[in-house]
């Protein structure tokens, strides 16, 4: 219970969706925040007679949920948008290694600022962004990235990447934009240990993200879960993305990238992999098992014509699942709340067809999954008292989904709905579908010189 002194807003009249353990809803509810955690949420007006209440919002007309959370991301690539638009994954790494390993310290602080800003007016209160690509000489590139999210406003979780397996090791990053093996372990030690917050209300925390299987040499790998559990952080990377993947490491480790993972230390409660498209039964019971997490990407998954994951049998089998919006080089969109319609809609092309996911399942996977997967569902992803404050209110009374009589039906099934408000931590940064804590317009402009200097330097390489 908040203290009496802790200021507190009101907001009443809503559905409420809360993505808790028994998918409570409301017709017409009210939540009640004070200070950075929701002190109540019920059907209803709120209690009466609450001290220091600083703000009443009527939200007739609307649906509120608990922040959209991201589990897998590129922000840098927001400054690479549109490229190779018709190549498979290996082609399209080929095609964007050269560009991406001329990265700085601006671009990407700008591209982040992008990435975020994107997300945030769409719901998202949580995001991470998996950076890899740190060139020789670049600068601070993940300083830049944590500070980008901090003056947006948004919870994050920075997955320090590293690449150590190049071109001249029959990896395809250029030998210039990849790290030795001591150079990244350190690396990424230094910044989990300037940046990591274990604190339950923690706006900034770090894992530790070796690349993937093709980018990443065995040791880094298993050095890096070492250093990980040494520090008591999560670990992530790619998996199973393609089958081009899993001939590689068939032909490289002589087996499937599940068996290599678990035999390097990778799997386990404090991990998650982006994408898992191509896993069989075996792979499956194996994540399950050690409740391994999965960041599912269905927009670019389709973007680069990798498959359909095999999310309903996943989530039958007990797998933590979340959504992704995958790097904007893949997904140029960039926004997570499409990703709901995204994963209902492509994962009824699949075996189990229109059986395979519904919509508050789609919901679940935006939310309260994500928040399992980061490793945070004790804090965030459903509507409860006690949790932190981060809350969207959708508004649902337009044009676009009037008609529909289910709020959470309307919210996944139909367009993307206006973001009246989003509350990060208790604070407001989106209101009426714009950004407060930054200028969007500034941060389009600078996106697209960044983009532009960015394609100069390339070509002139």
């Amino acid at each position: 219970m908040a203290p009496s002194a802790a200021q507190r807003i009101v907001i009443e009249n809503c559905a409420i969706a809360t993505v808790d353990a028994g998918d409570t809803e409301y017709a017409s509810g009210h939540l009640v925040l004070a200070d950075n955690r929701i002190e109540s949420v019920g059907a209803g007006q709120a209690p009466r007679g609450l001290e220091n209440v600083v703000r009443r919002i009527d939200a007739s007309g609307h649906l509120a949920t608990p922040g959209l959370v991201n589990t897998h991301h590129h922000f840098y690539q927001w400054i690479t948008r549109g490229l190779a638009t018709d190549h498979n994954l290996f082609n399209w790494l080929v095609a964007l290694y050269p560009t991406w390993a001329r990265i700085d310290e601006q671009m990407t602080h700008v591209a982040a600022q992008g990435s975020l800003a994107m997300m945030a007016r769409g719901g998202v209160t949580t995001a991470m962004d998996h950076h890899y690509v740190y060139p020789h000489g670049s600068g601070d590139l993940s300083g830049s990235i944590i500070r980008a999210a901090a003056e947006m406003g948004v919870r994050f979780t920075l997955a320090r990447g590293s690449m150590d397996r190049s071109e001249k090791d029959g990896g395809l990053p250029p030998d210039f934009a990849v790290e030795t093996l001591e150079g990244a372990l350190a690396a990424t030690e230094e910044t989990v240990k300037q940046h990591h917050d274990a604190s339950f209300d923690a706006m900034t925390q770090v894992a530790v993200a070796p690349c993937s299987p093709f980018s990443v040499s065995t040791e880094l790998l298993r050095e890096g879960a070492q250093l990980a559990r040494r520090l008591g952080v999560r670990l992530h990377t790619h998996g199973s993305e393609t089958v081009e993947e899993e001939k590689f490491c068939h032909e490289l480790f002589g087996m499937g990238p599940t068996d290599y993972f678990e035999s390097t230390g990778w799997l386990g409660e404090d991990v998650w992999m982006a994408h898992c498209v191509h896993m069989n039964d075996s792979d499956i019971a194996a994540f399950a098992r050690t409740k391994t997490g999965v960041a599912h990407c269905p927009s670019s998954n389709a973007r680069l014509a990798a498959g359909i994951a095999r999310v309903p049998d996943m989530l039958r089998a007990g797998v933590p699942v979340g959504l992704g919006v995958d790097g904007t080089a893949s997904n140029e969109s960039g926004e997570l709340h499409t990703e709901l319609r995204n994963a209902l809609l492509i994962n009824r092309l699949g075996a189990h067809r229109e059986a395979a996911l519904n919509a508050r399942q789609a919901l679940r996977l935006g939310t309260f999954g994500g928040a399992q997967v980061l490793g945070r569902a004790e804090q965030i992803g459903s509507l409860e008292a006690g949790k932190l404050a981060d809350v969207v209110l959708w508004k649902m009374d337009t044009l676009a989904h009037a008609s529909i009589a289910d709020p959470v039906t309307a919210l996944v099934f139909g367009a993307a709905a206006p973001v009246t408000a989003s509350f990060v931590n208790g604070r407001q940064i989106v209101d009426n579908d714009r950004l407060v804590t930054v200028d969007e317009d500034a941060i389009a402009r600078s996106t697209r010189e960044e983009a532009q200097r960015l394609a100069r330097i390339a070509a002139q390489a």
